[in-house]
């Protein structure tokens, strides 16, 4: 059998959102330094905007696996392509990162079936044949780690070396321009005014901090500190963004839909701080070495911001949009209480 030293054709498997694999990344730079040859990427649609920021990544499969809360493909046919696809590419290993609460087993067995030699992944269950390199999942049941630490560790089994860093994009040249064009469009010359991002966009509901208190949030904010208000999301959540910028009036500014994921990252980059909800705009202000305020839905405690300025401000999830998946149950049970 191959050693990982003998990798030159690596698959990483990080198969759900934007911010999940900018929380891996520290852990996918650390193969490419150590291992050298190519790192292909499966990721999500929702996902694979960001890769081209992340300059060790030499390939892409896109694809929105079943087995996570995405869109979703549930169509065996298009799986079974995606299988064709991974054999085809002949790869000499495979890393497959999750959160604790995930179950590893599809995307292994996955790598198992593409005829992946090298085969590296949590797991609580014993995978027997399915995985060459098991590392028994600890989590959350002993510990639970950042995020950031858990992918290092887990990389760590293999012989990798790895050191604590903060996350890193590279920036387009162009996004900054752009950037500016587009909010100077929107009425505000950001050269001119330091200013706050307030970016109140959720995927989830259960993340969803309430529209009355963004309003006030921002109407205090402009009171103590005098400075623009840019109101940041996707096109389907102008209108949450609008109605919230119309509320505050003057100094705020709602400019959700104008801008390209590089164009964002390059508003994040000129901000004086950025306030969301617990989303993936956290981690690409970590990568960009802004200042982040997370108003945080309790639900995953992995994904705070990594190594830059913050506070983490929690509220807690309606029974009715809490998770069944029993692993989060038992974390929500342990850590949060109610208020």
């Amino acid at each position: 059998m191959k050693t990982w030293a003998d990798c030159k054709n690596l698959l990483i498997i990080r198969a759900d959102n934007m911010g999940d694999l900018l929380l891996s990344s520290p852990a996918m730079e650390a193969l490419k330094e150590q291992l050298g040859g190519k790192i292909t990427v499966l990721t999500s649609t929702k996902a694979q905007g960001i890769v081209s920021m992340l300059p060790f990544i030499d390939d892409l499969l896109v694809f929105d696996v079943p087995w996570v809360k995405l869109e979703g493909n549930d169509d065996p046919t298009a799986f079974f392509s995606l299988l064709t696809a991974i054999k085809a590419k002949a790869f000499d290993a495979c890393v497959v990162f999750t959160v604790y609460s995930q179950n590893p087993m599809p995307a292994i067995l996955l790598a198992y079936l593409a005829g992946i030699p090298l085969r590296l992944a949590y797991c609580r269950e014993n995978p027997y044949h399915l995985l060459s390199h098991w590392v028994p999942d600890p989590e959350p049941y002993q510990m639970i780690k950042h995020q950031v630490q858990r992918d290092l560790d887990l990389v760590s089994a293999i012989g990798i070396k790895v050191a604590e860093k903060p996350l890193q994009i590279n920036l387009p040249a162009s996004a900054a321009n752009s950037a500016r064009y587009k909010i100077n469009l929107a009425g505000l010359d950001i050269e001119q005014y330091p200013f706050y991002i307030l970016h109140p966009g959720v995927s989830e509901a259960k993340r969803r901090y309430p529209k009355e208190l963004w309003i006030s949030l921002a109407q205090k904010l402009l009171q103590q500190q005098n400075l623009p208000l840019i109101l940041t999301g996707a096109a389907v959540e102008q209108n949450i963004t609008n109605e919230i910028a119309g509320m505050v009036g003057e100094g705020c500014f709602s400019v959700a839909g104008l801008l390209d994921l590089d164009e964002f990252a390059a508003l994040i980059a000129k901000a004086k701080g950025v306030i969301t909800v617990n989303t993936g705009t956290v981690h690409l202000a970590a990568a960009l070495q802004c200042p982040v305020v997370v108003l945080h839905a309790q639900t995953n405690p992995q994904h705070s911001p990594w190594m830059v300025p913050h506070q983490v401000l929690e509220y807690s999830v309606p029974e009715s949009l809490r998770s069944n998946n029993e692993v989060i149950r038992w974390v929500d049970q342990l850590l949060y209480s109610r208020y």
